[in-house]
């Protein structure tokens, strides 16, 4: 740990003085969040009946309104914008073509993801093999892969950033009110006339608007501290009227057993407290960059953000190996008692604290995965690297609806497990293509 803290010091003290260090500060608290919100949400526990996988929100519904500050995708997403729009403008004042940036970002995403799913599809073979029931393979699988529905959502999102950009510049706020009021009317027919189908292009059109939102950051929109204050209430006034007086849950998660969630498919809620979250980091920002001058507090956030895909897509498998360990090597120690109660929220206290350990222990070996090695050898051509994301995309949203068990062969979900490394491997990123350009010259 010593020796990370030195590096992320070093690398803190290089940076440029024209970065916006709260972009990075606001990846690194937003993964925060959505870590100690997921731990904190599973309530597993056994009695006499045995074990059962459930969820804080289904026995507390007083616990619907965390939710509220604990679903922070929007931040990521707009954060991403950000990020995404900085990258493409440098890239096309370099000459940095469409596919080679592409490929720069695609293995962001799956050079990680591809480890989890693996270690994955192996702990469902080996639950196969011993016996444990499809149905608990399947939601301590979709327990631990949930993380992966934000990088199949942002594989769609990442090839438009070109037309993204262009729409920015041209359009300006029009850019985001578009898909945002196309999501709108599609929230109509899903809630108004049943039409639940359509519905599911609103993955793409809610998170496409707040993606949005980062290039509206970057061209400096919304920089005021009235205008941004006046962002931040409205949405929460929005989010408020939706969920209180709307047919949209009051959760901004899925609940287990409600019959409509914000976010599967995502509803206007979560265009509401991205506009709050955005506002509030936009008002916030002086004060947070002025704080992130000094050099410790830059250099923990460098240091977070240099783990922050491992911390991601772990957490989660890192939660379930300690619930399963406790369950069958303690006798279920720890998990005894019952979700909402005093106790149960006692014994969440060693639980976080044990999964922080773990995973502070585990996150730099993890983080070699996701080394993609460089070189000048020949990739696929955009056209190809574009499907290989989306074949990916279908895998990842698969598993993270399903699971990685199933009736094939060794109790798995064949199909769903392979396309992500189809995809990777189209897209020139998977371990094949990775060893192909360890070779000079690809030989």
């Amino acid at each position: 740990m010593i020796g990370a803290w030195s590096k992320a010091a070093e690398l803190a003290r290089a940076t440029p003085p024209e970065r916006n260090r709260c972009a990075d500060l606001l990846r690194a608290l937003s993964i925060g969040v959505v870590v100690f919100g997921h731990w904190l949400m599973a309530a597993p526990y056994v009695d006499a009946d045995g074990p059962h996988a459930e969820h804080v929100l289904s026995f507390a519904p007083w616990t619907h309104f965390l939710t509220w500050g604990l679903q922070v995708m929007p931040v990521f997403f707009f954060v991403g914008g950000y990020s995404n729009a900085l990258s493409w403008r440098s890239a096309v004042r370099r000459g940095v073509p469409f596919g080679a940036w592409l490929r720069g970002r695609g293995e962001r995403l799956l050079a990680p993801v591809l480890p989890v799913v693996c270690v994955w599809a192996v702990l469902g073979a080996i639950g196969h093999a011993c016996g444990v029931s499809p149905g608990v393979i399947r939601v301590a699988s979709i327990s631990a892969l949930i993380p992966t529905w934000f990088l199949a959502v942002y594989l769609l999102v990442i090839p438009l950033v070109p037309f993204a950009a262009r729409a920015g510049e041209r359009f300006g706020m029009a850019s985001i009110v578009a898909p945002a009021a196309a999501a709108v009317l599609v929230d109509v027919g899903y809630f108004r006339f049943g039409l639940h189908g359509p519905g599911w292009v609103n993955y793409l059109l809610v998170w496409l608007a707040v993606h949005q939102l980062g290039f509206a950051w970057l061209d400096g929109r919304v920089a005021s501290r009235a205008s941004s204050l006046l962002w931040a209430v409205g949405g929460l006034a929005v989010l408020v009227a939706t969920t209180e007086l709307g047919p949209w849950p009051r959760s901004l998660v899925g609940v287990p057993g409600e019959e409509f969630s914000n976010t599967t498919p995502p509803h206007v809620p979560i265009l509401a407290v991205a506009a709050f979250q955005f506002g509030l980091a936009r008002f916030l920002e002086p004060t947070l960059n002025r704080m992130l001058a000094g050099l410790r507090a830059w250099t923990a956030t460098v240091l977070i953000n240099g783990l922050i895909m491992t911390i991601f897509l772990w957490h989660s498998t890192v939660m379930m190996l300690s619930f399963g360990a406790s369950l069958w090597l303690a006798d279920g120690l720890g998990l005894r008692a019952l979700p909402n109660t005093g106790e149960w929220w006692l014994a969440k206290i060693p639980w976080v604290l044990l999964f922080t350990a773990i995973l502070a222990v585990l996150a730099g070996p993890l983080s070699l995965l996701e080394r993609v090695p460089k070189s000048d050898a020949k990739h696929p051509p955009p056209w190809l690297t574009i499907v290989g994301c989306l074949c990916a995309c279908a895998g990842l949203a698969q598993l993270t609806l399903g699971g990685v068990g199933g009736d094939g062969p060794l109790g798995l979900r064949v199909v769903p497990l392979l396309l992500p490394w189809i995809g990777a491997e189209l897209a020139g990123l998977g371990p094949l293509g990775r060893l192909a350009r360890r070779k000079p010259n690809g030989a």
